[in-house]
């Protein structure tokens, strides 16, 4: 029989800006209010019957949340108040050996999770996935996924795993309705019966949409070529035809998991790409690099460190093509304007951003994956996830994390986390000082904002109930200087 677990949680959060810290209401969903405010949020759902071949699941997850507003918000919508009420979860699922389907509205399956308690949400700036972080709301879709197969006549030490869906955005966007596609694809390796290591892909494609009937069609042979990579056909636009159809884009994971006497340890190297010379580790050293180790034994007072570093200041370099010498216009085809005239190095990979698809990687005004990439309107306090946001003003950053967790008087649990980063904002539009798209690199001095943000959060659990409760903190030049905090109740029922 499936398990079924209920459970309400209402909980309100203040701060001293009025704007709640990053950590209050980053990397939760999309739910929480951007403001000043109380949220929420009744769950319902049933797990796998691992006992059986043929198994099901469904899930109900719904919110609502009041914020306050800010003046932005208010210039933003004419009201500065605002409630809302939201789907976050939806779903069926069903699931024979190695295969399960995902229908509805459901959240993606993140990593790191302190102390063993997902409702303190990863310890991870990125869930352990650069892009799925779980910093923004659900989408409507399906996924097909594949657990881990081993490769026959490899002894089990390969396996193949994966994932396969579609979904559609909702928010108020630059183009509105657009689809997305998304594919996993990964083998792991069993080096000794102790360490495996990972590698793979997570590619996403946005296309379609309301605004781009007439250049891009819903057709079975623009979808194929979005699965494919492919150029556009000669009715898709001529950035589609030069480069590949829609935003394509994703992460690359290199992964070491060893097994210990009672703990375990992981080192990632998660690479963002936004075309074909990030696919070639041309933008290396950029990425997301994690160094976690956890025990097994949940209640100790520390049973988890996580450490990250992260870079994305190369992008493939300061420059994406040059003039062709004479000597290379010799060998090409002079029909071909674009590249007869421009020899394409591959520099300025701009994560989350695209001309055509111009809200980028982000979905009600939150960022999909990273959420140390700042949506448009951060620095000047006039983000609101209200209103339409054109897709990051920060992909160029150096940031070290910090986050430890577990259990206080192992009973209680805690996650802390503290993290510092420098913040250059776009190649063309730097935060500060003079910018260095097109120019040699290192050439320019370039100055970051420095940003500072904390949170330490945790739960008191009683029988049913458990107290939430959460302290969070900004200081530095990218965010306002503000401390905040919030709690709230749990009730959970199961059987």
């Amino acid at each position: 029989m499936n398990d079924f677990v209920l459970s309400l949680l209402l909980t309100g959060a203040a701060a001293s800006g009025g704007a709640l810290p990053f950590w209050a209401t980053t990397n939760q969903w999309g739910l929480m209010p951007e403001n000043d405010g109380a949220l929420a949020l009744v769950q319902a759902r049933t797990q796998y019957d691992e006992t059986k071949d043929f198994q099901w699941r469904w899930g109900v997850s719904l919110a609502a949340n009041y914020d306050t507003g800010t003046a932005a918000a208010e210039a933003a919508t004419g009201k500065a108040a605002d409630y809302n009420l939201m789907a976050d979860e939806l779903y069926a699922s069903v699931k024979w050996k190695y295969f399960s389907l995902d229908a509805g509205l459901r959240r993606f399956d993140l990593d790191f999770y302190g102390a063993g308690t997902p409702s303190l949400g990863s310890m991870s700036t990125t869930g352990g996935h650069i892009i799925f972080s779980g910093n923004s709301r659900t989408m409507p879709g399906y996924l097909l996924n594949v657990d881990p197969i081993p490769v026959p006549f490899t002894n089990k030490h390969m396996w193949l795993y994966g994932s396969f869906g579609d979904f559609k955005t909702l928010d108020n966007r630059c183009v509105p309705g657009a689809l997305i596609h998304r594919t996993k694809m990964f083998a792991k390796f069993r080096i000794t019966d102790r360490l495996d290591f990972h590698w793979g892909l997570d590619h996403y494609a946005m296309w379609a949409g309301e605004t781009m009937k007439e250049s891009m069609p819903v057709t079975f042979d623009n979808y194929f070529r979005v699965i494919t990579g492919q150029h556009a056909s000669s009715t898709g636009s001529q950035s589609d035809q030069i480069n590949v159809i829609g935003d394509q884009g994703g992460g690359e994971l290199l992964r070491l998991d060893y097994r210990g006497n009672g703990w375990k340890a992981s080192l990632l190297h998660d690479i963002p790409y936004a075309d074909g010379s990030g696919m070639g580790f041309q933008n290396f050293p950029d990425g997301v690099n994690t160094l976690w180790f956890g025990f097994d034994d949940k209640d100790r007072w520390i049973s988890d460190v996580l450490y990250e570093f992260q870079y994305s200041r190369w992008q493939s370099g300061s420059m994406h093509d040059r003039p062709t010498t004479e000597e290379e216009r010799e060998k090409l085809d002079p029909s071909d304007q674009y590249h007869y005239w421009k020899h394409i190095i591959g520099g300025g990979d701009d994560y989350f951003n695209n001309g055509e698809y111009r809200s980028g990687w982000t979905y009600y005004g939150h960022t999909i994956g990273n959420p140390l990439f700042s949506p448009n309107g951060t620095h000047n306090q006039t983000w609101t996830g209200r209103q339409m946001v054109l897709g990051v003003e920060n992909n160029r950053i150096r940031a070290h994390h910090f986050s430890l967790a577990g259990k206080l008087f192992k009973v209680a649990p805690y996650k802390l986390m503290l993290t510092y980063s420098q913040n250059y904002g776009l190649y063309w539009s730097p935060y500060v000082g003079e910018k260095a798209w097109n120019k040699e690199w290192g050439t320019v001095k370039e100055t970051a904002l420095n940003q500072f943000s904390a949170a330490l959060m945790g739960e008191y659990p009683w029988k049913c109930l458990a107290l939430t409760w959460g302290l969070y903190a900004d200081y530095g030049d990218l965010l306002p200087h503000n401390v905040g905090a919030s709690l709230g109740v749990r009730y959970t029922l199961s059987r």
